[in-house]
């Protein structure tokens, strides 16, 4: 049984215990919350549920009310013990007649299917939550024309959100085509939802993507025009400091990687109670001690890397909830350690970490772990510190 399968089965198990065994929401939010914590894309659900791909996306973007046999298909294929027909029936006695979307049910319930699948993301990598960002994404974009004013906004400006994300889990899958696609989408449907600072947000993650392909002139010239752009907020002009920071320490510019440390740090301190809206990850959550170790590593200044790295691992000894910040992190403090001649506690790290690399399967972090590789295989290495290099090695190239 796959892991699919036993978590269906571990939902009926209790049987018909009604409508508390389901998340909250009309009957369409629901039915994309539970597919996206299955990991299923709509084709996949269409061939357990033997309901069409069509049916499928009206259901979820409500633009049409489950028929009782349909409610009982998908209750049966997601195991629910008949809390879907439960829900079905009761949306039926307070169906409208209107044909017009109502977007608030719409927009609340599918701000909670991003939220799982973020945290889903963080924890387990792309591939489990990218066929569900594109079917999200194909229902709120169909959705979208059918609601009016406001209303219509909102679903093209949580589009918008999920395509930004969906860009990022293209990125960690090691497609930055892809990742640029989405980025592109996330732009327009953000302008069609009156919200121009994604575009500024775009350019931070366009400097991201060119940091990892090695072109760090572009890089930085992202991260300035991201910066400099008339709708970027302090979140973002932060973002953008961060990577024209990382940039100018590939390079091996310390003196302008100071500076750029030194604007994101007022940048953060700007952005604390900022209301304008919200993009990328929270820059409250960046720790600058790490993020300057990162800097200091690029720059090949290994051992106040390392020093930073070790002090803020005596500071804060617990592992964050994001797996794939963790991974990277300590893959980098792995790194600077190597660096110093410090293998073995290097590899001890990695060899704790490798785990949860193989679990995340991020491009980004396979990318750090590579970095390790090269400068460990420069230090005298005992025959099981080599064996962990190789296995490290051929991970990273995924």
């Amino acid at each position: 049984m796959d892991p699919v399968d036993s978590a269906a089965v571990t939902v009926a198990a209790g049987g018909r215990t009604g409508t508390r065994l389901l998340p909250p929401g009309d009957f369409g939010v629901v039915l994309a919350t539970l597919r996206a914590r299955q990991g299923w894309s709509v084709r996949e659900f269409s061939r357990r549920a033997n309901v069409s791909e069509g049916q499928i996306c009206n259901l979820e973007s409500g633009v049409r009310n489950p028929t009782p046999a349909v409610a009982a298909a998908c209750d049966a294929a997601f195991g629910t013990g008949g809390a879907l027909v439960e829900l079905a029936e009761a949306g039926r006695r307070g169906a409208r007649t209107e044909s017009l979307v109502d977007a608030g049910p719409v927009v609340a319930g599918y701000e909670r299917v991003l939220r799982e699948l973020k945290d889903i993301g963080r924890s387990t990598g792309p591939r489990f939550v990218t066929a569900s960002m594109k079917s999200v994404t194909r229902t709120l974009t169909d959705a979208a024309p059918l609601a009016v004013g406001e209303q219509r906004a909102d679903i093209w400006l949580l589009a918008s959100k999920f395509a930004e994300y969906a860009g990022w889990m293209a990125q960690e899958a090691g497609n930055p085509a892809e990742a640029l696609r989405w980025t592109n989408l996330a732009v327009r449907w953000g302008a069609q939802g009156g919200d121009e600072t994604v575009a500024a947000y775009a350019l931070v993650r366009k400097a991201f993507i060119a940091q990892h392909r090695g072109d760090t002139h572009a890089a930085i010239g992202c991260a300035d025009q991201a910066a400099g752009h008339p709708a970027a907020n302090p979140v973002i002009r932060a973002h953008a400091a961060r990577r024209a920071a990382q940039g100018h320490a590939h390079r091996g510019d310390a003196i302008a990687c100071r500076e750029a440390l030194e604007r994101f740090a007022s940048h953060v301190a700007e952005a604390l109670g900022d209301r304008t809206p919200h993009w990328g990850p929270r820059t409250e959550n960046g720790n600058p001690r790490l993020i300057e170790a990162s800097c200091m590593l690029s720059l090949r200044r290994f051992e106040l890397a390392a020093d930073l790295f070790d002090a803020e691992r005596r500071r804060r000894p617990a592992v964050p909830a994001d797996s794939n910040s963790q991974a990277r992190f300590a893959v980098r403090h792995a790194t600077a350690l190597a660096g110093v001649g410090r293998l073995d506690d290097a590899c001890q790290i990695v060899e704790a970490t490798l785990p949860v690399i193989k679990r995340v399967d991020s491009a980004t972090v396979r990318a750090e772990l590579g970095r390790f590789v090269e400068q460990a295989r420069t230090r005298r290495a005992s025959p099981g510190q080599l064996a962990l290099i190789d296995a490290s090695a051929a991970l990273a190239i995924g």
